[in-house]
């Protein structure tokens, strides 16, 4: 039985960066336990609220020290605030003072979510001597894809939301802005002025457009095999980092820079950013199974790592999935399923697709000579999001799961339909559209969504995503269109984990705007962010014996 130790508390000591920037940082430590391994997190939220003191002192209570640090530029620490750029060299700073402590062991473990995650993934390469496990929830390690710009497009909800909340030192209310009007300002470089900031990092990342140097610099999958220690990844399928969460697994599983580095898991629920808080994710209540203690798997992760504890932990399947549909946990061993059978169900229609109301099918049978499919898109009306991989203010844009039916029901949606299924069919893994298409300007967009309808036509969405046109080739060196040709485009859909039930039919939208979601296209073919001017575009679908437009199904057997 674990002894349950009284807490000493320290709050505000200042923590020496490099260049001489103090860190505010709140310690709580196991009184009369001697030397203990350290959990630390780092966070711009502020590191004195309630959540935080009360893992502080309950990790205290366990026998471990707890650093809560608050990040530069925030709160009570001193320098400017900046996401990312200086959270590697700060967090590898603090787990070297960590380690000189009298109190301490020697052994650090992260935790953290969101940015909190960020801080733990920026700090590994740097290569602490003390660093010795780490635990991230809902973030990327590549910010350029898995932010500010997945597909070449800008992340428009989760950038002025989030951002404007960390316009100032301490937290910002962003409750009384009329987001309506404000997603809609352009140019996007001026955006933060429609919420009435000035916010220097939202410029640079709008002026930021393609992969570069700026980037790479904080780009973490371009360093696993200098980061040594394990991580245990939490996610969700409706989270926005969900395809993220399994890179980052995969990333230190096969290039992690040592054995210990290589026994890293995950754990992905049916949840949308804030990882198991309910069973219920949009309109759809997954069940009581679906919530998962994760404090405690993750004081099993770091009793292994930091205290030599045999918890069992590593000796589990690294993977352990929810599955949508049936509503039931699985372990696996790899992503993706090594017993996926990748199936082509292919786009096909009379011409007249638009609509859940049109002719869209979606078949395993190969496209013969069809005619296409047209819709105009314009971005002075664009496409509502309804739900999906969103974040951070779900009372301002929808997170999870809805009925897609009011979004199928506009022209501008292309529907592609499969028949009711005569068996269950399970459909885990990564999702890509192959999508041959023209439009008449210069740049475009284009979207593609997996959709689940019943029988009743409930239509529930699983997993979106978009390409920027001019970024269908390299996200560093973007190339316009010529008007009117057609051009393969592979879209990344996400990932999802569901069983198709008997009777479902399984639908495919594709469009060319996710508002506000994404920023929308103008279609000027003008720089990105630039722009104030909009036009109409008019768009053309392929799906013939020429053109086999097609999404890529990981169906697992079995179901």
């Amino acid at each position: 039985m674990k002894a349950h130790y009284p807490v000493d508390t320290l709050v505000d000591a200042k923590v020496p960066m490099r260049d001489g920037v103090n860190l505010s940082t709140d310690i709580y430590l196991p009184r009369g336990a001697g030397r203990v391994p350290t959990v630390l997190m780092r966070t711009p939220y502020g590191n004195n609220g309630e959540p935080m003191i009360e893992k502080g002192r309950r990790l205290a209570n366990d026998g471990y020290a707890c650093v809560i640090q608050d990040c530069r530029g925030r709160w009570d620490s001193d320098g400017d605030y900046y996401p990312f750029v200086t959270d590697g060299a700060d967090g590898f700073d603090t787990q070297e003072w960590i380690g000189q402590r009298e109190w301490s062991d020697g052994k650090i473990g992260m935790a953290g979510a969101s940015y909190g995650g960020a801080t733990q993934w920026l700090s590994a390469p740097h290569g602490s001597g003390s660093l010795t496990c780490i635990a991230p929830r809902v973030i990327c390690c590549d910010y350029f894809s898995g932010l500010v710009y997945p597909g070449g497009a800008l992340q428009l909800n989760v950038i002025m939301t989030w951002g404007m909340r960390t316009h100032g030192r301490t937290a910002q209310s962003i409750e009384f802005q009329n987001w309506t009007e404000a997603f809609r300002s352009l140019p996007l470089v001026d955006v933060d002025r429609a919420a009435g900031r000035n916010q220097a990092f939202l410029k640079d990342w709008v002026e930021h457009s393609a992969y570069s140097e700026y980037w790479e610099q904080i780009d973490d999958e371009k360093r696993w095999d200098q980061i040594q220690v394990p991580a245990f990844n939490m996610g969700g399928w409706y989270d926005l980092y969900a395809t993220q969460t399994f890179i980052n697994f995969n990333g230190l599983r096969h290039h992690g820079g040592s054995a210990e580095a290589r026994q890293s898991k995950i754990i992905v629920g049916p949840w949308p950013h804030a990882l198991s808080q309910s069973s219920r994710t949009g309109d759809v209540d997954f069940g009581a199974r679906s919530m998962v203690d994760l404090e405690s798997l993750e004081l099993r992760w770091f009793d292994h790592w930091l205290r030599g504890i045999d918890t069992g932990i590593v000796d589990e399947p690294p993977l352990r999935l929810f599955i949508m549909g049936v509503n039931e946990w699985r372990d696996e061993s790899e992503w993706p399923l090594a017993r996926t059978e990748w199936q082509s169900w292919y786009l096909s229609s009379g011409g007249s697709a638009n609509s859940l109301l049109g002719d869209g099918v979606l078949t395993t049978d190969a496209p013969g000579d069809q005619s296409a499919d047209e819709f105009v898109y314009d971005p002075r009306f664009p496409v509502q999001t309804n739900g999906g991989n969103n974040c951070c203010s779900p009372h301002i844009v929808p997170w999870g799961p809805y009925d897609q039916r009011p979004v199928e029901m506009r022209s501008d949606v292309l529907c592609y339909t499969s028949a009711p299924l005569e068996n269950d069919l399970e459909v885990t893994g990564p999702i890509e559209v192959l999508l041959h298409a023209a439009t008449d300007g210069r740049d475009t967009d284009w979207t593609a969504k997996l959709v689940d309808v019943g029988p009743s036509g409930y239509a529930v969405n699983l997993c979106d995503g978009i390409l920027r046109a001019r970024y269908r080739d390299s996200l560093t060196d973007p190339s316009l269109l010529e008007p009117g040709r057609v051009y393969a485009y592979t879209i990344d859909v996400g990932v999802t984990g569901n069983v198709f039930r008997k009777g479902h039919c399984i639908r495919l939208e594709i469009s060319s705007s996710n508002f506000p979601r994404f920023d929308r296209n103008p279609n000027t073919g003008n720089p990105i962010g630039m722009d104030a001017q909009m036009r109409a575009a008019g768009q053309t679908v392929h799906h013939s014996r020429a053109y086999p437009s097609c999404i890529r199904l990981p169906v697992i057997p079995g179901s």
